[in-house]
């Protein structure tokens, strides 16, 4: 595991565009894995220029999200779809039906679960996966649990999770509980993984993951198995280690 400390949040962001735009240009039919939240926009808005110069495209990238919450359609301000949509994908060249997110608004979980299973599959799997992580230490949405669930499920969110998530919606009681996620195989299966994270709030999981054991009651620990993985975080976040 590679620690990249920054001194801020602009320098995280630029190191973790970086890293996407050095994959894409070097196979242009990469497959990538996106998050969500707010740490990744600094670096959607940097690839989001890179492209308006010319220096990128996307037109043979396919994208899958990490996460998408049950019960919110692609148009509500809040779902995953629409805030991919307005950072990133409407400001680039990527071909519609190259873009895959887990369908929320489903009628049947479990074979929305396995199509989007399948289709990553298919896809051979990401180049390169970004993730950030949770207070909790959470990855996706894959709470701390008794064991780590391999492949992509319905998830119900931790009260933590619920609340840090609810500084994007009017109250805490607009807030999913529950979430479609990649499970923990599928985001080891990524060829390379980076996890961004920035603010001292992320310290002591960041600081669990690396040091402590892995255990599914911190999902992110299992990252100690990766064998190509990166951490880029300012000092704040990783003044546990």
């Amino acid at each position: 595991m590679d620690i990249v400390i920054k001194k801020n949040y602009n320098e995280v962001s630029e190191f973790a565009a970086k890293c996407m735009l050095d994959v894409i240009k070097e196979k242009n039919d990469a497959v990538l894995g996106l998050p969500t939240g707010s740490t990744p926009i600094g670096m959607y808005n940097i690839l989001v220029n890179e492209y308006k110069k010319k220096s990128i495209s996307f037109n043979d990238i396919k994208t899958f999200n990490l996460d998408e919450y049950i019960g919110l359609s692609k148009s509500n301000k809040h779902s995953y779809y629409n805030f991919m949509d307005k950072n990133l994908f409407s400001n680039i060249d990527i071909k519609k039906e190259n873009i895959n997110i887990p369908n929320g608004m489903t009628s049947d979980i479990e074979n929305e679960c396995f199509r989007y299973e399948n289709k990553i599959k298919e896809a051979g799997y990401m180049d390169i996966l970004f993730l950030g992580i949770g207070q909790n230490g959470h990855i996706g949405f894959n709470e701390p649990a008794d064991f780590f669930e391999p492949y992509t499920h319905e998830v119900k969110l931790k009260d933590k999770t619920v609340v840090a998530n609810s500084r994007f919606f009017e109250k805490i009681e607009d807030v999913p509980t529950t979430a479609i996620t990649m499970g923990i195989k599928t985001i080891l299966l990524a060829k390379k993984i980076i996890l961004i994270a920035v603010g001292g709030t992320k310290a002591d999981s960041i600081a669990k993951m690396v040091k402590g054991k892995i255990t599914p009651q911190l999902p992110a620990s299992i990252l100690q198995l990766h064998n190509d993985i990166t951490v880029i975080a300012d000092e704040a976040a990783l003044s546990k280690l």
